[in-house]
């Protein structure tokens, strides 16, 4: 048996009907699972013209299956994780403006995949693609926020937890019964922190943005189409970064 999917490009504020069923696969997933208050988990993001998404769909039906996006720093949106945990550690805000001035910063976040693509590898390959898009979008670290379970994936791919922050990188995020990490890719162009794999498969990514890949598993076969091609790209200017704070 074998099967198509497309993981493709956009701009969030270029596409608001592909976003809104972004939103709703998103909270599914966090549903099924029994998570209610992710920060990120809401729709504010849909009218951030410094968001790029990527998409996961079903060549066949056309059902959006999985997504994740990039946000920009850009002095006036606060980052994902500057919500989810600048109440419990003020220190993020510093960090993130200093990475703001130092060849800007995104941060990676909102990764969901339909929990009927589970056990496919959905999830690392929508990470990886992620990051291998980030070279159009003009800046140096990309940050993000992760859960103990996906530490793993998060370091294979070049993540590198902060234990500058909160006790020793660890946060109580969603939730007191979980434990989230704050970490960050040191250099988002070289993708020198990642593991080989990861690093060679993202790198011909981003030297071959429209391709594609077969995936074989038992019984199985899945083909994926790239293109990571963003469109409209706005550039950031930081001169007068300012952020605003959350209280």
């Amino acid at each position: 048996m074998s099967h198509n999917y497309k993981i493709f490009a956009f701009r969030a504020i270029d596409e608001p009907k592909l976003c809104d069923q972004y939103v709703t696969g998103h909270v599914k997933v966090l549903t099924d699972y029994g998570i209610k208050n992710i920060t990120s988990n809401n729709n504010t993001w849909i009218n951030n013209p410094h968001i790029y998404c990527l998409g996961l769909k079903d060549i066949e039906t056309n059902e959006l299956l999985g997504g994740i996006r990039i946000q920009l720093a850009d002095g006036k949106d606060p980052l994902p994780v500057e919500v989810a945990i600048g109440h419990l550690d003020n220190n993020i805000y510093t960090m993130v403006e200093n990475y703001a001035y130092n060849g800007n910063v995104g941060e990676l976040s909102g990764l969901w995949v339909n929990n009927k693509l589970k056990g496919l590898g959905f999830g690392p390959h929508l990470v990886r693609a992620s990051i291998a898009s980030s070279n159009q979008l003009n800046f140096k670290t990309l940050i993000g926020i992760c859960a103990g379970y996906s530490l793993k994936m998060f370091n294979e791919v070049g993540f590198i937890i902060d234990k500058t922050l909160g006790e020793k990188g660890n946060f109580p995020y969603p939730n007191a019964n979980y434990i989230a990490h704050v970490v960050g890719i040191l250099n988002a162009i070289t993708l020198q922190s990642a593991c080989t794999y990861d690093k060679d498969i993202m790198k011909y990514l981003r030297e071959n943005n429209i391709q594609s890949q077969n995936h074989i598993f038992p019984e199985y076969e899945v083909k994926i189409n790239y293109d990571l091609r963003y469109l409209n790209i706005v550039p950031l200017n930081y001169i007068s970064l300012t952020k605003t704070k959350i209280k």
